[in-house]
């Protein structure tokens, strides 16, 4: 045993850690305090040590709650892994036969089916005791269903989530974007006008009720247009009309992407600026640990943004 090496010295040590994660996941002392069965001054203080340690701030605090900067963003990132895995440590001493964990996932907005799948295949070399089933019949009201119990994790872009019976965690963004064909009179265009999307078609998937609200507030205010849509079940189909001048394509960067390469699509942007839409996890208390995986896993798919113009 001589022959072992010591250990590496840290800063921080586990209750530091676990302080970090719940702050993250809390957004505000208070609710980190809750989750961690402290007194909120006990979390504040040991806030300021972990920033002490480390010789550098974690968290902006603004008026909307604590914000993690980008050393606490990698930190989150990093704390979280290691807390996962220390959990994994203990159950394999503790129980070695321990049962696989089946998972009930479902996404919000359909556009998400398209990358998942890929991701999942990584999950499951990575971590064979997680079973990851995609319940999809409850993609358009996923969160009665989490309620419900029908499914354990749910990955959603607009719905509301009941902080008293679900937990919930902020994952990352995607920029919605607008494509064009190359051929097509807005093609040329550096950007895009609210007017530009009044007078083309709009072709979409099919689209959350909640979703297509978000984006006619984003774009358009309190107005309310009288658009066209063309709502189509099958990406390629979109792209398809895309690519024939038939109207212009709303989508994700992630879907987009793909399409780019040969020349005949262009993206564009509102002259407005980037549609930036946020995606969460949220899940049941029972599912907590699993979800905690799935969203240290999930943290590292960021998007990469898109060439528009």
């Amino acid at each position: 045993m001589s022959d072992i090496a010591a250990p590496p010295a840290t800063r921080l040590d586990i209750k530091d850690l676990r302080v970090v994660v719940a702050l993250a996941s809390a957004g505000t002392t208070a609710q980190a305090a809750t989750l961690l069965h402290l007194t909120q001054p006990a979390v504040s203080r040991a806030l300021l040590l972990a920033e002490d340690k480390l010789g550098t701030r974690l968290f902006d605090r603004t008026h909307r709650g604590l914000v993690p900067t980008d050393a606490g963003r990698q930190l989150v990132t990093g704390a979280t892994r290691l807390l996962l895995e220390l959990g994994d440590l203990e159950r394999c001493v503790l129980t070695p036969a321990t049962p696989p964990v089946r998972l009930r996932l479902v996404c919000e907005c359909y556009t998400a089916y398209h990358w998942l799948p890929s991701l999942l295949v990584d999950l499951r070399r990575s971590m064979p005791g997680l079973e990851i089933v995609l319940a999809v019949e409850h993609t358009r009201d996923p969160v009665p269903a989490l309620e419900a119990g029908d499914i354990d994790v749910a990955l959603l872009t607009q719905a509301t989530i009941p902080r008293a019976t679900l937990r919930a965690r902020k994952l990352f963004s995607d920029e919605i974007v607008f494509v064009v064909s190359a051929s097509h009179p807005l093609a040329g265009r550096k950007t895009l006008t609210r007017d530009d999307l009044r007078e083309h078609t709009l072709l979409t998937s099919q689209t959350p009720p909640a979703e297509a609200h978000w984006f006619i507030t984003q774009v358009f205010g309190r107005e309310r247009p009288r658009l066209r849509y063309e709502r189509l079940p099958l990406t390629e189909a979109m792209f398809d009309l895309t690519r024939a001048g038939l109207g212009i394509a709303v989508i994700s960067e992630w879907i987009a992407g793909p399409h780019l390469g040969k020349g005949d699509l262009v993206a564009k942007r509102l002259a407005s600026g980037p549609l930036q839409r946020s995606w969460r996890i949220a899940w049941r208390r029972e599912a907590s640990e699993a979800a905690h995986r799935l969203a240290t896993a999930l943290e590292g798919l960021a998007p990469r943004r898109l060439a528009t113009g």
